[in-house]
């Protein structure tokens, strides 16, 4: 198998990475050079390109004389389904989406993708080289008939950049500890790769953790008190946070229900507070800024 990959942004080195020490041959190409004026030497072609670039990219795929016939085209698109190429089909030997459900952050600092899930979805020649591919990478093909991608994206989204916007708040929240900046983040990857190796391995609810969980309430106050102090700023998402643990927690039962109230009562305190808090502290900017 042959791969030509159009996009050498993260997404599109680090999947040619990975499959040239599998042994793939692959040709990398930017999307800045555009289109290829020579015929694609390639069994599967890859576009790795930004949403907005896939319909006219498959136009121009579409008219250039330089796709194979054999050759099968998919993109990486999460939020797209494979009729994002709907101008290749008929050109090649089948479109489709091949999206990996995996953070890619570095052009060149690239995660592992061994034991990753794929979404491929598209016509059937496709589909399989697509999965060839996958399973190449040490992944997972997935194929879910009736898939909403949208929301399928909103989901990636949410885990990979909410976790990433989670932890560098927990960076900040580690500094005013007392931690270097330096040592902060080198603390946490480990911490999050303890908690998705948990999800996948348990699931929910048994991959929660916490003082939540254990319907500890004292924890949890001594906690906000900090962050008022300290970090008043990740206060909102602390208190969010916490809530939204709550029906978890409940599923679990480690705590008796009047505990896992009482964590309840102090988040929403909390949040009540902050809430009266925010306009004055809006008013106050607005002051200052009034008297400059």
């Amino acid at each position: 198998m042959k791969v030509f990959i159009l996009g050498a942004g993260k997404v599109g080195r680090a999947l040619a990475a990975a499959l040239r020490k599998r042994g793939t041959p692959v040709t990398l190409r930017p999307a800045r050079k555009g289109v290829p004026t020579t015929r694609i030497d390639a069994s599967i072609i890859v576009l790795a390109l930004r949403d907005r670039q896939l319909a006219p990219v498959a136009a121009d795929l579409a008219t250039s004389g330089v796709v194979p016939r054999n050759a099968v085209v998919v993109h990486n698109a999460g939020s797209l389904p494979a009729e994002a190429l709907e101008p290749l089909r008929g050109v090649c030997a089948g479109i489709a989406q091949m999206h990996p459900m995996i953070a890619f952050a570095s052009p060149s600092s690239f995660p592992t993708l061994a034991r990753g899930h794929v979404h491929v979805k598209g016509e059937p020649a496709a589909e399989k080289r697509a999965r060839a591919v996958a399973k190449k990478l040490g992944m997972t093909p997935r194929t879910f008939a009736k898939l909403d991608t949208v929301g399928y994206h909103a989901a990636a989204g949410l885990v990979a950049n909410g976790a990433a916007a989670l932890a560098a708040i927990g960076v900040e929240l580690l500094v005013v500890s007392g931690v270097p900046r330096a040592e902060a983040p080198k603390m946490l990857g480990p911490l999050l790769r303890s908690v998705a190796e948990n999800v996948e391995a348990l699931g929910f609810p048994e991959a929660f953790t916490g003082p939540v969980r254990r319907g500890d309430a004292g924890a949890i106050e001594r906690q906000l008190e900090l962050l008022g102090e300290r970090l008043p700023s990740a206060l909102p998402l602390f208190i969010a946070s916490g809530l939204a643990q709550l029906p978890i927690a409940a599923r679990i039962g480690d705590a008796p229900e009047d505990q896992i109230a009482e964590v309840g009562e102090v988040l929403r305190r909390a949040l009540r507070q902050s809430t009266r808090e925010a306009p004055k502290a809006a008013q106050g900017t607005h002051s200052r800024r009034s008297r400059k």
